[in-house]
Formats: structure tokens, sequence, C-alpha cells
């Protein structure tokens, strides 16, 4: 667990700086999973009862709308893999959360990731992972908001360049907003 503990505690330390020890207390409250591509940790309209974080792997978060399922969120390693929301309220949400590729993933039960919460370095862990998620959403909004699809696409790709060849199309495309066609014209304009 000492080596699950130094990847979280890496994909942290840009946000709060923890001693070792506090994320090694932290991976001994979850166990390491292995999911298969295209595996759903979540069905919409379920309540999300684990949380995940990916050591391996990539996955995305689905939002089910008029019978059709638009990407919110694109997660790799070193990312959280769940429906924040769902998780935090106890309540459903017509996000479903989906293996995009086979996965290792630290996952965690609600329950022990409640009692950790209420530890005094568990308080921040929270406090931080809740602010890492409200401003990459924040910027996420901001960024659909001013950027055309072209744009977001190229900083997609200077920020993960692995991305064309570990998330479907269709996800890449509906994550930017665009229809699958428009994606390869941008790609063909780009490339």
């Amino acid at each position: 667990m000492k080596e699950i503990a130094k990847e979280i505690k890496a994909a942290f330390d840009p946000y709060y700086q923890a001693p070792l020890y506090v994320w090694e207390y932290f991976a001994l409250r979850g166990e390491i999973v292995e999911k298969q591509k295209n595996e759903i940790l979540k069905k919409h309209n379920e309540v999300a009862g684990d949380f995940y974080f990916i050591l391996e792997g990539s996955g995305g978060l689905l939002l089910y709308s008029n019978n059709n399922y638009i990407c919110v969120e694109l997660c790799y390693e070193g990312d959280f893999l769940l429906d924040y929301m769902s998780f935090l309220t106890n309540q459903p949400t017509g996000i479903e959360v989906v293996c995009f590729e086979k996965c290792r993933l630290f996952r965690m039960s609600r329950k022990n990731f409640n009692e950790l919460s209420q530890t005094d370095y568990g308080k921040i862990i929270c406090q931080t992972a809740a602010e890492i998620s409200f401003v990459n959403r924040q910027a996420q909004q901001i960024d659909i908001l001013t950027k055309t699809a072209e744009q977001r696409y190229i900083e997609i790709l200077e920020k993960q360049p692995h991305i064309l060849q570990r998330t479907p199309n269709k996800y890449i495309a509906s994550y930017l907003g665009i229809a699958p066609e428009s994606l390869s014209r941008i790609r063909k304009k780009i490339f």
C-alpha cells in the first residue's frame, strides 16, 4: 500500500502537501480493484457508493439525457473517477461512471471515506478534493463558453497527448460538445 500512497500523494501534492504517512493511512482504508474496458462503476440514476482513484487506465463521467450519453469528464491516471455529487449527497444522479479501458483502481467505500473525513488530515484531504473538483469543473465551463471546440481540442492534446489512443472518439466529441463528424474535420485540419 506504500506505493499506492505515493501515487495518491503525487496527485495531491500540487494542491496540498501532506506527509507520506497520511496517505499511507488513507491507502489502508481502501483496496486495489481491476475493472474491464467498458465496465460501469455507477449507473445513471443510482447512488455512488464507492470512491475511485485511477492508478492505471481511463474512464469518464457520462450524463444520461434524452436517451443519449453526454461525456462531461475525461479521467486518466492520477484522477478521481466518481460521481462526486452523488457520493457526497448519497443521492442518485443522471451520471454514469464508465471505464474506457481496462483499469487498475484504488477504491474506498463511503463508510471508510466518511470515517477518514472525521480525522484532522482527512478533513483537509476531503476539502481539497472538493476544491479540486470545483475548480476543474469551473475551468471546464469557462472553456466551453469562451473557446471553440477546436481550441479546446488542441488544449486537450497539449495536456493529454495520449487521449487519441485511449479514449473513444464519440466521448471526445461529446466532451467537446460536437458531433463525431465535426471532430473528424478538426483532426484533418490540425494534422
